[in-house]
This record gives C-alpha cells, structure tokens and sequence, in this order.
C-alpha cells in the first residue's frame, strides 16, 4: 500500500494506515493544505485592501455568491472511492471558508477548463489517472487551470506536516453550488476551434467505437461526438461504476476488447481513453493499433499543417514528433516528463501543439492540458477533410518500435546511484540528465527514470 506526494499532487491506494495510504484524514490535511497555500499566494498578492477586493472576478457564478471570497471548482472520476473523497474534499474547502463549484462526475480536461470559464481561484481533481480502481489521488490546479509548479507542489507538502493549519468560523464558512454544464461548456469551447471543422465531420458519415473503461469518458464522449454530427457510436465499458473491465492505461496491452469489437462490425476509427480522459488511443478501422504513441504525432501534423510553430514532448516520448516538426521547418524540444513539465517547455518555446507519448494531446489554443476531447476533435476533422482513413494516416509516419518496461522499487534501491553508472558508463554518446537518464544513440535511444505516480522504476 502507498501514498505518493509530487508534483503529480498526492496519490495513493485506499483505506490504511493514516500517513501510509490515502485515507480520510490523509485527504483532509492535504486539501487543507492546498486550501492553505492558495490562500498564502492570494494574501501575498494583494498589495491593499482594494487589491484584495479586486482579485475576484465580479462575474460570480452564483447569485449570492461572495465575489471577495475565494472559490474552486472540484471534478472527479467514476471509481469507486470517488464520492466519499469527494465530499471530504468539498466539506474541508467549505470548512476553510471557501466556495466550492463542484462538477460531479467530469474529466481532467474539463475541470481545468472549469477553473477558467469560472473564474475561479484553483482547483482539485479527484482521480488516480491510469492507476488501477484502488487508487485515488487529488491532481491540483492554480487559477490558470494548470497543475501547480514542482516548487509549488513542495510548500504544498511542507504545510501537511504543519502544526498551524487552521479553519474558518461558523460564520465564514464557504458555500456550494453543484455546477452540471461544465461538460457542455468544455465541448462549447472545443467546437469554437478554428482547426475544428464540425461540418467536414458530419459530412463525412463516420462510425465510431469507444471504449471508455467504467469512468466518465462514458460522459463526455458521447456529448463531444453528438456535437461534432457523429450519430454512429457505440461505447464499450459504459457503466461508470468505477470497475474496471480491464487495466485502465490505454496501451497496447490493455486494448484487445475494442480491436475484436471493431473486428466483428465496420467502424471507421475506435477511441480509448482512460480513467480522467487526458489520455487518447487510436485503433484503425481494420482493427490494429494506432498505437498510443502516434495521437499526439498525427494531430500535430494536422495543427502544424495550418498553424506552423514549434512542438514539444516530454524525452520517453516517440522521435517521430521530431520528424513531423522538421518536415515543417519548425523546431521541436524535449522536456522531463511530467505535463507540468511539458507545458513549461511550451510556454518558453511558444509551441503550438505538444504533449505526452502516452496520448496525451496539449493545445494551447484551447487550454495547457492534456485533453481527449480536443484530440478527438482534431483527429476526426484531419480524417474527414483529407480523405484519408485511419490507416492511411498512420502509413505517413515512420514504423519506430518502442518498448516500455517498469520495474517495482523498495527501499533500499538507490536510484540515484544506479543512474549515475548508466550516465557514467555511456558518457562517450548524448546523455540527458534533465530527467533520469536518456541516452541517445544513432538509430534508438533509452530513458531510465523513476515515476512520478507509482513506485516504480520506467
């Protein structure tokens, strides 16, 4: 059992032994602490009185809202641990005498969109991503609806261990408002894309399967796909319940299901995504792999083919990034993995598409976050206004083979040192230690780094 604090927020397995796992009170003390901190950052931003006064923005979302008063948006996935991390998570930011806009079910995207439509202060995301159904975790946002800093994320951690947390009187308690638009909205937003051609889509005619693995991808899609003028869907594992029917990770391995549905029926393209949705996986219309790898690759030749810039991912992720963005004259860097991380990267490159070789798809035209949604969005109108299938799209890109291997850890591995003898043994090639150790080679390349989720070793 395990409790993991980064810059990926605090995530851990349910139920134990407090300061062990994820229990109540270990939810509490680190929603107060988040609560805590924002409102530290808040306090030091305003300079006056009337400062204060002003950093709320006067569009209240609800009529008697106090506008001076902060206020964060919560969202959560469908597992099972979901509800009751939820309520402790609402009550404890109420009980810190701030007003909480809460989503309910939702998505990882669009509660960061959420945090900005509402013109909230921050945010929390109740979800452990692509951990199996034991595992929950609150993801953190500031007021930019992006995950806080790696410094950010230590003070964070610093305030659980405080003595000197404290909460607000009976009579400045936050209030609640239970806020169910914000998947419409998000779609909204998706939909206003200049690069989203909706009427191209509907034109088009597609069939479409997801397999949306038990969580509230079950929600969003079906609402996103609708929208777009896609009427032929059908949804594996649909049943938000939280259990789920296979290994939650949208990767090769855990796909079988939707490759023998699309086997039996003629579908035009299949969709997975995991837990939160912040993670898209492709499977061609004959039924093979896209391979997760190449999402982020083939929407960002559509985005580079009309919005030419520079692209980012993070050093595990595919080279074939790389080749897309020279194909276009433009730049591509790499990042340490992690989508804080990523997003950075974008910002001082001013990229125009990046992301994560798991799926995940970051357009800042629409937001700094991983987002299915609009990756989906994209991918849909790249098929529909250049004709081609998915396979078609897929052949443009080279047939790179990567190979992902994780290795459990305890106690006594030393990682430091065990990076420090790869680095030292392949000094005579490129190595990178902005994350772990990556070495590149003439024609492959290797990165050995620890998670910033599991106790494992990638």
């Amino acid at each position: 059992m395990t409790l993991i604090k980064s810059i990926s927020g605090i995530r851990g397995t349910i139920g134990g032994t407090i300061g062990e796992n994820l229990t109540p009170v270990d939810v509490v003390k680190f929603t107060t602490a988040f609560a805590t901190f924002l409102l530290e950052k808040r306090e030091s931003t305003a300079s006056s009185q009337s400062d204060k006064d002003n950093l709320r923005d006067a569009d209240c979302s609800t009529k008697d809202a106090d506008c001076s008063r902060m206020r964060m948006v919560v969202g959560r996935d469908a597992r099972i641990s979901g509800d009751i991390v939820n309520r402790l998570v609402c009550s404890t930011l109420q009980g810190m005498g701030i007003d909480v806009i809460d989503l309910g079910l939702s998505t990882t995207p669009t509660t960061e969109m959420a945090v900005i439509q509402q013109h909230a202060d921050g945010g929390i995301i109740i979800t452990a991503s692509h951990n199996p159904m034991q595992w929950n975790a609150l993801k953190l946002l500031d007021r930019t609806g992006e995950f806080v800093s790696g410094e950010e994320a230590k003070r964070i951690v610093e305030l659980t261990e405080s003595d000197e947390l404290s909460y607000a009187t009976y009579d400045k308690l936050g209030g609640y408002q239970l806020y169910e638009n914000a998947i419409q909205d998000h779609v909204n937003a998706i939909l206003n894309l200049p690069l989203v051609d909706k009427d191209a889509i509907t034109k088009a005619n597609f069939k479409v399967i997801l397999d949306t693995v038990n969580s509230t991808g079950a929600l969003a899609l079906p609402v996103l796909l609708k929208a777009l003028g896609v009427n032929d869907v059908t949804i594996l594992n649909g049943e938000m319940n939280g259990v789920f029917a296979h290994n939650p990770e949208p990767i090769p391995e855990n796909l079988a299901g939707i490759c023998n549905a699309m086997n039996r029926s003629n579908y035009d393209v299949g969709f997975v995504v995991d837990p939160d949705v912040d993670r898209l996986a492709i499977v061609k219309e004959d039924g093979t792999l896209f391979v997760e790898e190449n999402t982020l690759v083939a929407v960002a030749d559509y985005v580079l083919q009309h919005t030419p810039g520079n692209t980012v991912s993070n050093l595990s992720s595919s080279r074939a990034l790389k080749d897309v963005t020279d194909k276009y004259g433009m730049t591509y860097t790499p990042s340490a993995v992690g989508e804080v991380n990523v997003v950075e990267m974008m910002k001082k490159t001013n990229a125009v598409i990046g992301g994560e070789g798991n799926g995940g798809v970051i357009y800042p035209e629409l937001h700094y976050g991983r987002d299915a949604l609009v990756g989906i969005a994209l991918f849909l109108t790249y098929m529909a206004k250049s004709g081609k299938s998915c396979s078609q799209i897929r052949a443009l890109y080279p047939d790179y083979c990567i190979v992902k291997k994780k290795t459990e850890l305890d106690s006594s591995v030393d990682l430091k040192a065990i990076l420090t003898k790869i680095a030292d043994k392949y000094a005579n090639y490129q190595v990178n230690t902005v994350d772990g150790v990556r070495v590149d080679f003439e024609d492959s390349w290797v990165h050995v780094r620890s998670s910033n989720t599991e106790p494992i070793m990638h």
